[in-house]
């Protein structure tokens, strides 16, 4: 396992992080999770030098905290780093901190966190964590030895970024990058800013939700020519892993899998060459004649008031833009339930400010009516 040592310690972190927010589930439908399969997961990570363990209070509608600390219940507590974070739209007073606090960490069953952030910041929770004096409470919980690093994840501008990595001494941050996003959000200027920063940055969304290892036939034909072994999930977390500044990339595992692919990738870690990056260039071009939307499937968007499943309906039309396949988008689309569908949007637009990619989700709605219409 390839491994960083995280700025002014002797701490090594392993270049390969276990994203907790895709775990298997025993239905496709509900959060629950499979906890066999996931413990296989798990076990096969640490087996392979993972220590870098990442949930978050909301994932599987909080069922990821309790998932991955009895995971790790069997293993010694100093051999690997428990990361999770503070849900910033929970919080209505300070007193509200500390209670989500002790429920994550009576969830995981364990007395602190090595590594904790403020979720999903952007402009408008950063002014409630002013508010709220988060950041300060936090550093209180270091004192007492319940935390040990402090950061936060970020979904917004570069002008947002900047004033956030100024406000307070953060000691990591985490960032959406890859190669689409490289460009398209702009995550190579809030690399460079966290870099100017003097912190490292923990990546996530380095395959983009799976859109990355599910690219058009072009696109994997690419890769293909370039290395006919490599996964085009390989080339997305060795583009991320190649950053100097990364202290470690997450991904977002469902399957043994894609746990496999993963830990191979930066056991055998080859960082990308000018060759690579060309690789990669043609790649993208060729993934962009497809006109997707940049869809992750967090879910963060969910629920709808009219009852839409977002998530599913962007990946039906997502695989019809991928493949130009009618017949895959007609399967994929009717087998959701009517109320699921882009038909029940009323364009309400409370999803609108949940959405971290910033997706105009109404207007993408009618797009996908029209092409339900057409079929």
């Amino acid at each position: 396992m390839e491994y960083r040592t995280l700025r002014g310690t002797d701490e090594k972190v392993s270049l390969l992080g276990f994203g907790c927010m895709r775990l298997p589930r025993l239905d496709p439908d509900k959060p629950e999770i499979d906890y066999e399969l996931g413990q296989k997961m798990v076990d096969y990570a640490y087996a392979h030098g993972v220590n870098y363990f990442d949930t978050a209070y909301p994932y599987h509608q909080g069922l990821s905290e309790p998932f991955i600390g009895a995971a790790l219940k069997k293993y010694p507590r100093e051999s690997y780093n428990l990361v999770t974070k503070l849900f910033i739209p929970a919080l209505k007073e300070e007193s509200d901190i500390d209670r989500i606090f002790n429920e994550q960490l009576d969830r995981c069953k364990v007395d602190y966190f090595d590594f904790y952030l403020a979720h999903a910041l952007n402009a408008e929770r950063f002014e409630l964590i002013e508010r709220l004096h988060v950041f300060e409470r936090l550093s209180e919980f270091k004192a007492q030895g319940k935390i040990r690093h402090i950061g936060f994840s970020f979904h917004d501008t570069p002008e947002v970024l900047e004033r956030i990595l100024a406000a307070h001494d953060w000691e990591f941050a985490q960032i959406q990058l890859n190669y689409l996003d490289w460009e398209l959000q702009n995550a190579e200027r809030q690399y460079e800013l966290i870099e100017q920063k003097g912190i490292q940055c923990t990546i996530m969304e380095p395959v983009r939700g799976g859109m990355l290892a599910v690219l058009t036939p072009e696109a994997i034909e690419c890769f293909k020519q370039a290395d006919p072994n490599a996964s085009a999930a390989s080339w997305a977390i060795r583009f991320a892993a190649s950053k100097k500044n990364v202290l470690t990339v997450l991904s977002g595992m469902t399957n043994l899998d894609h746990v496999t692919d993963n830990v191979n990738t930066i056991e055998n870690f080859r960082p990308l060459t000018k060759e690579d990056e060309a690789v990669i260039e043609s790649a993208l071009a060729a993934y962009r004649k497809a006109v997707t939307i940049p869809c992750t499937g967090c879910r963060y968007c969910m629920d709808c008031p009219s009852g839409v499943d977002i998530p599913k309906v962007f990946a039906a039309y997502n695989r019809y833009a991928t493949s130009r396949s009618r017949a895959m988008f007609d399967k994929l689309y009717l087998e959701l339930a009517e109320v699921e569908r882009a038909e029940s949007c009323v364009a309400c637009g409370s999803c609108l400010p949940k959405c971290p990619q910033h997706i105009d989700i109404p207007a993408k709605m009618k797009e996908i009516v029209a092409l339900a219409k057409e079929g």
